[in-house]
Order: structure tokens, then C-alpha cells, then sequence
């Protein structure tokens, strides 16, 4: 990333959605930042995928929803070409199965639509740091309603896990239980440190781009469970 005045981090963003109204007010809420800049924009998922493959963004906010090729594909398409670039996920409803596949496909997060403008300007520094914007209880709450309504996982998934340690599965289940990182060093009696480290062994282990992806991998190969609805 280049550096704006003041030495903060310039961040690149990519706008992918089929109505026009929402990309200008995306892209004025967002160029308004003098870190952020929008550097495309996109109609569909078969743009989005060739404007991002030619700007290379940081990060692309992309609707769920679009013509031709929505954008759960898109994200698959650009996750599988070794896209760099951060996918949030734009969406109407908090907790929706779209979501659930987007996050499977590899997107980092998810925005409602009506987010307030300072509070998406922060999502997308968050995201492009490489953070996890939703919170492991929320995507927890998506999987235990949505991970048995999807078809299964790749093959791969599976035999992903014989890469790990017996420690680090033990770290992996923790995580997808929403514990945090003290939490699970409390648990298993190690340091906050140590914690962070089988956390980063296991992204690289199994080509994970951040800690949701490794729940919901978490979920798909079923070393954790779906609860039950309460009641």
C-alpha cells in the first residue's frame, strides 16, 4: 500500500454492485477518506472479478446479489486465482444463508448496506490489515444455522486437518467455538503468545486467509458441531 500525507497506510478499494445510486454513494463516502480510494468500480460479478484482477484493491466491497455472476462466485473466482485482495460482502440482512456461502468462499467479512459511512470507512481499515471484522459469535451464530442447509465442503477440507498437529486442532476447535485468543490460552494452560502462533501455523497450514475461514472450515469438515436452536 502506498502512504497518503500523514504517513497513514493508502488503502485501494474496488465497489462492485448493480445498482449505480449505491456505487456513487459508496464511492463518495469512501474517496471523502484521504486513506481510502476508490480505484474501480463494478456492475456485475464478471466485472468485479476483471476490475479487481487489473487494479489489484486492497479491498473489494461487493454486493451478494448482481447479474451475470453474482458476488459469492466473483469471491470464489478471485480467492482461487490468488487474489491479495480483502472481500467484504455487502448485504440487506444480517444473517442470511448468502452470507454463509460468501464467508465459505472466501470473503473476510460482511457490511449491511445501511452501515453508517464512518463506521464502513473503518471496516475497510480493518479488513485491510488483514482483521477479522466479524466477530467469531456472530459468524458462530451464522454457521449453527446455516452450515447443514449448503452442499458439503471440497474433498480437500478433510484431509486438510491431517496437516495439524494435535495441538492445533485443539486451538482450531477452541476457535471455532468463539473463543479468543486469551480465552483458549486460559483453556489449554499456554501463553497468549504461543496461542497467536498455532492461530498463524494453521492459516498457513491450510491456505486460510484469516481466523473465519478456518471456522467455517471448522464447520464443513464437522470437527465442530451445529448447537441445536435454544428452546
Amino acid at each position: 500500500m502506498n502512504e497518503p500525507d500523514g504517513g497513514r497506510r493508502h488503502i485501494r478499494v474496488v465497489v462492485a454492485d448493480d445498482q449505480e445510486l449505491i456505487r456513487a454513494g459508496l464511492r463518495m463516502v469512501l474517496d471523502a477518506r484521504p486513506d481510502l480510494t476508490v480505484v474501480g468500480e463494478a456492475a456485475d460479478g464478471v466485472e468485479a472479478v476483471a476490475v479487481a484482477t487489473r487494479t489489484r484493491p486492497d479491498v473489494v466491497l461487493m454486493d451478494v446479489r448482481m447479474p451475470r455472476q453474482d458476488g459469492i462466485a466473483a469471491t470464489r473466482e478471485l480467492v482461487a486465482a490468488g487474489s491479495p485482495a480483502r472481500v467484504v460482502m455487502l448485504t440487506t440482512f444480517d444473517v442470511d444463508e448468502h452470507v454463509y456461502a460468501a464467508l465459505r468462499a472466501g470473503a473476510s467479512a460482511f457490511l449491511l448496506k445501511d452501515t453508517r459511512p464512518n463506521d464502513l470507512a473503518e471496516a475497510v481499515r480493518v479488513v485491510a490489515r488483514g482483521d477479522a471484522l466479524l466477530a467469531p459469535t456472530v459468524t458462530r451464530r451464522l454457521l449453527d444455522r446455516f452450515a447443514g442447509r449448503l452442499p458439503g465442503p471440497p474433498p480437500a477440507a478433510d484431509r486438510a486437518l491431517a496437516a495439524l498437529t494435535a495441538r492445533e486442532v485443539e486451538v482450531l476447535t477452541l476457535t471455532a467455538r468463539a473463543l479468543s485468543n486469551a480465552e483458549i490460552a486460559a483453556r489449554l494452560h499456554l501463553s497468549t503468545a504461543t496461542v497467536k502462533t498455532h492461530v498463524s501455523a494453521i492459516l498457513t497450514k491450510l491456505g486460510l486467509r484469516d481466523r473465519i475461514q478456518a471456522v467455517v472450515l471448522a464447520y464443513d469438515t464437522g470437527l465442530v458441531r451445529p448447537e441445536p436452536p435454544a428452546g
